[in-house]
């Protein structure tokens, strides 16, 4: 339950994996709390052409972009309103939503940089009424940023401590890294990593149908290929300096099946390889990055992967690792509490990115706002 005067926001996301709408309602007190969230998968025909539409060889046809935009609105508007439903809390009650969309494409190295997300910000207003900041990433991009991450900014606000210098890693489609010196007055830092879980999860619906190896079931099955995982480790993006961004854009099947040429080691223990490579790759980032780090916070969906966690644990020991669980934070709804505090920034007219992180020219206020009802 909200505390009685708080600002309640609320925030939504879709990853990479394009599998479902997290939806977090936050207090502010001014501290963030999450007083509830859900994820609301989406309607079945939207998934696969979220995915089609974000090959990077797709061949775009305005008016699937434009329909799927209206109709990924409608999708946020209705999980939003499912979560106010579910808690009784009425729509006239939320300060403002804020509401990352789904990402498309996402190209920061080009000439002329520039990032999509989907799902119309005009809908959802008009359908919840509650003032909605969307577009969050193109401000930062036009300032010179990867507009990637933009979660550290609630990461600090969350987890940093004067006592220990921390890591946060996200693991959601791609995996992303927050470094949180114990000293207040020493930068935020961090940067995509890798693959967490996109990887995984495409070879799993390419080979058996099933989009999700869940718990790393299939993976435990299979054997480390030490010969592949080294020749994925030589991808430059790993070895690039941050600050750095990525998706489905460099982590896809194509990328897989350019590994995989002239080799003949089975699905399984590709899998299983496909799994050494998010945790090795996300491991080194910490080591060569963040060489000071005493303890690292796992967010997002990979958290409930145990044979991932396990990797990482033997890839960083002795560093501990531990879900943000174990600081009260729920992993599953991070990044959507981010939105909210995104929303919460922009209504403030405060910078929402991290310039350290994003590599930005400064801080900068980020989002448009569309006014509710």
């Amino acid at each position: 339950m909200a505390p009685a005067n708080a600002e309640l926001y609320l925030g939504l996301i879709s990853g990479t994996s394009a599998d479902a709408i997290d939806v977090a309602l936050v207090a502010f007190d001014p501290s963030p709390a999450l007083v509830a969230a859900c994820a609301i998968p989406y309607p079945a025909a939207l998934r696969p052409r979220v995915l089609a539409l974000a090959r990077d060889t797709a061949e775009i046809n305005l008016d699937e972009l434009g329909m799927l935009d209206v109709e990924l609105g409608r999708a946020f508007a209705e999980a939003a309103l499912t979560l106010l439903e579910r808690e009784g809390i009425a729509a006239t009650a939320v300060h403002a939503l804020g509401s990352h969309g789904q990402t498309i494409r996402h190209k920061p190295a080009l000439a002329a940089a520039y990032t999509m997300q989907l799902g119309d910000p005009n809908v959802i207003a008009e359908r919840t009424g509650i003032t909605t900041v969307a577009d969050f990433r193109r401000r930062d991009m036009a300032a010179g940023g990867q507009a990637a991450p933009l979660v550290p900014g609630l990461h600090a606000a969350l987890l940093a401590t004067p006592e220990t210098d921390r890591v946060v890693l996200n693991l959601g489609g791609i995996a992303n890294i927050t470094v949180l010196p114990r000293d207040p007055t020493a930068p935020v830092t961090g940067f995509d990593t890798g693959p967490a879980n996109c990887l995984m999860d495409a070879w799993s619906l390419q080979q058996r149908g099933i989009g999700r190896d869940t718990g790393g079931e299939w993976a435990a099955q299979g054997r480390v290929d030490t010969l592949l995982l080294a020749q994925m480790l030589e991808e430059p993006y790993f070895a690039q300096a941050g600050p750095k961004s990525s998706g489905r854009e460099v982590f896809n099947l194509d990328w897989l099946g350019r590994q995989l040429r002239n080799r003949t080691t089975t699905p399984v223990d590709v899998q299983a390889t496909l799994l050494a490579l998010s945790a090795e790759s996300a491991a080194a980032a910490i080591r060569r990055d963040a060489p000071r780090t005493r303890e690292v916070l796992v967010c997002g969906g990979g958290t409930h992967n145990p044979e991932l966690m396990r990797a990482l644990s033997a890839a960083l020991d002795p560093v501990p690792v531990a879900s943000t669980a174990s600081c009260g934070v729920d992993p599953d709804y991070v990044e959507a509490m981010a939105f909210a505090w995104l929303a919460r920034q922009r209504l403030l007219n405060l910078p929402g990115n991290r310039a350290d992180v994003t590599g930005a020219r400064g801080p900068r206020v980020l989002g448009a706002i569309y006014f509710g009802a």
